[in-house]
C-alpha cells in the first residue's frame, strides 16, 4: 500500500513536468504556425487570362489610298488611316468602324502572330459607325463572345487596340453609363460609356469584360465643343448592335431599317403632366419628312407618340429601334396623341436612307 502511494506521489510529478517541457519546447514553432496561417495574404489581382483569350483576336489595320506620285502621272499608295478590327469568326469577318477604312483604297490587317492579309470590304453602315472587312486565312484566332452577358454599370472592362501604333496595348476602366446617345451625327448611337483610354489607332478594337469576352466595339473619346478632348469618357458600340448590323451587312451588303420620315425627342416631363402621361411612355414628333411615310399617314408635328403596334412608346432610342426592324412597305399601327386625343394611323414604313 505504502509503494503504490508513493509512486502517485512520483509519477504525477513527472508528467506534470514533462508536459510543460512540450510545451516550452513546441510553443515557438505552434506560435509561427499560427501567425502564418492568420497573417494578411494580400490578393494578386490579375487579368492576364482574359486578355490571352481575346489579344490575339485583335488586328492592326492601316488604310492605304492612291495619291498622285511627285513622278510623272501614276499614283501610289500611302498610309492614311490607323485604326483595330477584331476578327469576329473562323470565316475570317473582320468587325472595325467605318471612319477607319472610309477613305481607303486598300486595307492591310496585320495579326499579332505577325501574318499580314490584304482585306476585302464586306460592307459598312455610316450610322452605327461600324464596316465588315473579310481576310482568307487558316486557324484565324476568333474573338470569345457570350450572347447571355448584359454589360451593367461598375463592371469592369478592357479596351485593346493599337494607339498611335505602339503596339496593342490594353488599358482598364468601369463602364460607366448605358444607352448613351446623341454623340454622333446620327444621333442614332446606343453607346456603352466607360473611362477605360481610347486613343488614336484604338477605334474599332475590343471592348472586353475581365473573362475575356467581347463587350462591345471601341469608337472614340468624347470631344466638347472645342477640339479639347475630354480624358475619362469613351465610347464602345454594344455586342448586341454590333452582331445585328454585322448580320445584315454580311447578308445584304447593308443594313436595312425601316423609316417613319420624322425627327422626334423624348417628351419633355413638365408636357407630359400637362396630357396626363409618364415622359418615359412617349417621344413627340419634332419634324416630319416631306412625302414620307408619316406624312403620308397624315402624322402632324407636335403628335405625340405613344404606341408602335402594340407595343409602348417607351423612349427615343427603343421606340426607333422597333420602328427600323419593321421591314419597308409593310404597314403597321402608330397610336398618336393630338390635342388630347388619341388617334390610330396606319403607316407604311418607308427605307431609312443613310
Amino acid at each position: 500500500m505504502k509503494l503504490k502511494l508513493y509512486s502517485n506521489y512520483l509519477i504525477k510529478p513527472i508528467l506534470c513536468g514533462l508536459f510543460l517541457a512540450g510545451i516550452i519546447i513546441y510553443s515557438p514553432l505552434i506560435f509561427k504556425s499560427l501567425s502564418n496561417k492568420t497573417s494578411y495574404q494580400p490578393e494578386v489581382i490579375s487579368y492576364s487570362e482574359a486578355v490571352k483569350k481575346s489579344a490575339p483576336s485583335v488586328v492592326n489595320i492601316y488604310s492605304q489610298q492612291y495619291i498622285d506620285s511627285s513622278v510623272g502621272n501614276k499614283q501610289q499608295l500611302q498610309p492614311t488611316g490607323l485604326g483595330s478590327g477584331i476578327i469576329f469568326d473562323a470565316k475570317g469577318y473582320i468587325l472595325t468602324n467605318y471612319h477607319v477604312i472610309s477613305k481607303a483604297d486598300q486595307i492591310l490587317i496585320a495579326l499579332q502572330d505577325g501574318r499580314l492579309f490584304t482585306a476585302t470590304i464586306i460592307g459598312s453602315d455610316i450610322i452605327t459607325d461600324l464596316a465588315v472587312l473579310q481576310i482568307d486565312g487558316e486557324d484565324l484566332p476568333v474573338m470569345p463572345q457570350n450572347p447571355d452577358y448584359s454589360p451593367e454599370i461598375g463592371d469592369l472592362v478592357l479596351a485593346i487596340g493599337n494607339p498611335y501604333n505602339l503596339g496593342q496595348t490594353i488599358t482598364q476602366g468601369v463602364i460607366s453609363a448605358l444607352g448613351r446617345s446623341g454623340m454622333s451625327s446620327t444621333g442614332r448611337q446606343d453607346f456603352i460609356q466607360t473611362d477605360a483610354a481610347i486613343n488614336e489607332g484604338n477605334s474599332g478594337g475590343a471592348l472586353i469584360n475581365s473573362r475575356g469576352e467581347l463587350v462591345g466595339i471601341n469608337t472614340s473619346e468624347f470631344y466638347t465643343g472645342t477640339s479639347n478632348v475630354t480624358y475619362g469618357i469613351s465610347f464602345a458600340i454594344p455586342y448586341r448592335l454590333v452582331t445585328h448590323v454585322m448580320k445584315g451587312i454580311i447578308k445584304d451588303g447593308r443594313v436595312i431599317r425601316g423609316s417613319l420620315g420624322i425627327e422626334a425627342e423624348n417628351l419633355d416631363p413638365l408636357v407630359a403632366r400637362l396630357w396626363g402621361l409618364e415622359a418615359k411612355n412617349s417621344i413627340i414628333v419634332k419634324k416630319i419628312t416631306e412625302g414620307g411615310p408619316a406624312q403620308k399617314s397624315g402624322m402632324q408635328k407636335n403628335d405625340i407618340i405613344l404606341k408602335i403596334g402594340d407595343e409602348d412608346a417607351i423612349n427615343l432610342i427603343v421606340t426607333m429601334d422597333k420602328i427600323a426592324k419593321i421591314k419597308p412597305r409593310n404597314n403597321t399601327k402608330i397610336t398618336i396623341l393630338r390635342q388630347g386625343k388619341e388617334q390610330v394611323l396606319d403607316v407604311e414604313i418607308g427605307e431609312l436612307q443613310q
